[in-house]
């Protein structure tokens, strides 16, 4: 039986969406038996199909039925960029127009996405280009979703995505509700096998929703930007730290650690003039010394717009050796697609016209 094609409306769900209960349900409604659920799940997820057709031991019946009532890839690419690093980049149309941005890095071990939660972000970070046109809504689990099952397709047959951070455009905790179950989707049988300890969740620092995360039962890694040792800078380059405060976000951390035994990294933006100075490094050991934790520096990664530029690789090693001299675990971020604007702080709402400047809060750059 040959399959009528129908070009789906926008507004046809994306069969991911379902989790495996649903769509089992789904599936019993039309007379099909539940584990037809399996073998779909195993063609999006195991196969890399771009369209319902290539199921091929799925009854064409139930095939016809999944095109009239889901979509698989309903978001357009509008540009994918390759870096030197080969590094892969995507900017995605979703269905009512707006863009979202998802990045693939290749290193030698590993194959790691970078996924979006939301179509721009709320947090306002003053050095971060994903934050500048605000934020406009908070992205679907499928819409999460469809990011990595495109990026994981970029990859050749023999070669499969081993991490997955959640570090791109938008605050991943504001979007927990589309999140948890995306992540479900890519951890449990008969999704993509990757294990919750490969998954890594970053957050600006939003205590209630750091407890919240800490007590679903997943071995899933937080990563807290902390980008600051005191309040008043913080509060400078972060400004939602105002009404949270350092003490609630480490307080959370600490209790993320204690429910999970994961070891919270706090990720640092290095702002040559800013926040990279031989007393910060001392105050950050402060703040980090009596916890099991790591720390992550991250030279800034240009941004046309904004002012910041990253320190020199003297002075970043200076910052470095400074907390291990004190025995603090840490390391400085590989810089991979900066080429392409894909490093770290660098996604955008690309196709968007960005502000020309931020609002800096009163700092002071420095030489």
């Amino acid at each position: 039986m040959e399959l009528t094609v129908i070009n789906p409306p926008q507004t046809l769900p994306r069969l991911y969406e379902l989790a495996a209960p649903q769509l089992a349900e789904w599936c019993q409604s039309l007379g099909h038996k539940p584990f037809r659920v399996e073998q779909i799940r195993r063609w999006i997820f195991g196969k890399r199909v771009h369209d319902f057709a290539e199921m091929h031991d799925v009854p064409a019946a139930l095939r016809q039925a999944l095109v009239e009532n889901f979509s698989l890839f309903p978001a357009e690419v509008v540009r994918h960029l390759v870096s030197k690093d080969q590094t892969e980049k995507l900017l995605l149309k979703l269905s009512d127009g707006e863009f979202v941005e998802c990045v693939l890095m290749r290193e030698e071990d590993r194959r790691t996405v970078c996924l979006s939660t939301q179509v721009g972000c709320a947090m306002g970070c003053v050095f971060c280009a994903s934050g500048m046109l605000g934020v406009k809504r908070n992205l679907t689990t499928g819409e999460i979703l469809e990011q990595i099952l495109r990026l994981d397709r970029l990859l050749p047959l023999e070669e499969r995505i081993s991490n997955v951070v959640i570090m791109g455009i938008g605050e991943p905790l504001a979007n927990l509700k589309n999140l948890l179950p995306a992540l479900e989707s890519l951890n449990t049988k008969g999704g993509m096998g990757i294990g919750a300890r490969r998954i890594t969740i970053s957050t600006v620092g939003l205590p209630d929703k750091i407890r919240e995360l800490a007590l679903i039962d997943r071995q899933y890694n937080l990563a807290v930007s902390l980008h600051a040792p005191n309040d008043e800078l913080r509060t400078k380059l972060v400004p939602v730290n105002k009404n949270i405060g350092i003490e609630q976000v480490l307080a959370a951390a600490d209790y993320h650690f204690e429910k999970t035994g994961r070891r919270v990294t706090y990720e640092y933006v290095l702002l040559s003039g800013v926040n990279d100075q031989p007393e910060h490094a001392r105050q950050l050991v402060d703040l980090v010394k009596p916890r099991i934790a790591f720390v992550n520096l991250i030279p800034m990664n240009g941004v046309t717009e904004l002012p910041f530029v990253e320190p020199t690789a003297p002075r970043t090693q200076e910052f470095l050796s400074i907390l291990k001299l004190h025995g603090i675990p840490c390391s400085v971020r590989k810089r991979k697609g900066a080429d392409i604007d894909a490093a770290c702080g660098q996604l955008r709402l690309q196709a968007e016209e960005p502000l020309s400047k931020r609002r800096l809060n009163g700092i002071q750059l420095n030489s």
